[in-house]
């Protein structure tokens, strides 16, 4: 990929600037697209969006018909397949629910399931605690493309398949305040252990731009697509002001 096309956030729909982006140019696709929880939500009469504001469940985002939804995801992994060099790395963020549509797309497309790992998150919302369990935690699905293996730099230590942290500071949500937000932290630690300095990262749901920021921090490099416009400006600022620095897990 030229250096002109890497290092920025594209402003526009995924699967239309996904195409902009050069066969076999990707080392890790890091990436947290929408679950299409909205409808199911909605349903339960959850009624989460009065609970708490800018929930994902009122996006509009998140509410498509299943079948509309799994057929982006199949043109997404087409896209995936073409931009990822052989031996990259994918991590997917998902809804448990919808791990195995996600696992059949993806070995459709010739990615190799590695494992699902979980982000367990220590300070969850009490919601709803005299009723049921706490929901705590959050999965991610593991691929390499074509080939079983794949960088892992764990430097002869051993990674657990899950990452504990609290919910995303208030340091980091101040930037724009995104439903779905993951903590810099836990880009850190997968970034750090699944790609290499001067790699190139994709995220084609950059939201506010973790993904960025943690690939500028690592000196990373990323290519960043997201839909809001005002995410894309946020997201320019926060990387702008990232300092690069060294991490040792």
């Amino acid at each position: 990929m030229s250096e002109k096309f890497i290092n920025k956030i594209y402003s526009g729909d995924a699967l239309k600037k996904i195409k902009y982006v050069k066969d076999n140019s990707i080392d890790l696709i890091l990436t947290d697209p929408p679950y299409n929880l909205g409808l199911f939500m909605k349903n339960r009469s959850t009624n989460l969006s009065a609970l708490r504001e800018n929930h994902f469940s009122g996006k509009k985002w998140d509410d498509l018909e299943e079948s509309v939804w799994i057929e982006n995801m199949e043109l997404l992994f087409q896209e995936f397949s073409r931009v990822l060099k052989k031996g990259g790395s994918i991590i997917v963020f998902m809804a448990i629910i919808k791990l195995e549509s996600i696992i059949k797309i993806a070995e459709k497309n010739k990615f190799y399931y590695k494992t699902t790992g979980i982000w367990h998150k220590k300070n969850p919302m009490p919601r709803n605690k005299d009723l049921h369990f706490i929901n705590s935690t959050e999965p991610w699905l593991y691929f390499t493309n074509i080939t079983k293996t794949g960088v892992f730099n764990n430097k002869n230590k051993t990674i657990h398949d899950f990452f504990e942290s609290g919910l995303t500071p208030s340091s980091e949500k101040k930037h724009g305040g995104h439903p779905t937000q993951k903590p810099i932290a836990l880009m850190d630690h997968l970034i750090s252990l699944l790609s290499n300095e001067g790699d190139t990262i994709l995220d084609p749901f950059m939201g506010s731009g973790s993904t960025g920021v943690s690939s500028k921090k690592l000196k990373r490099n990323f290519v960043g697509i997201e839909l809001d416009e005002d995410y894309v400006e946020i997201s320019k600022k926060r990387i702008k002001e990232t300092k690069q620095c060294e991490l040792d897990f």
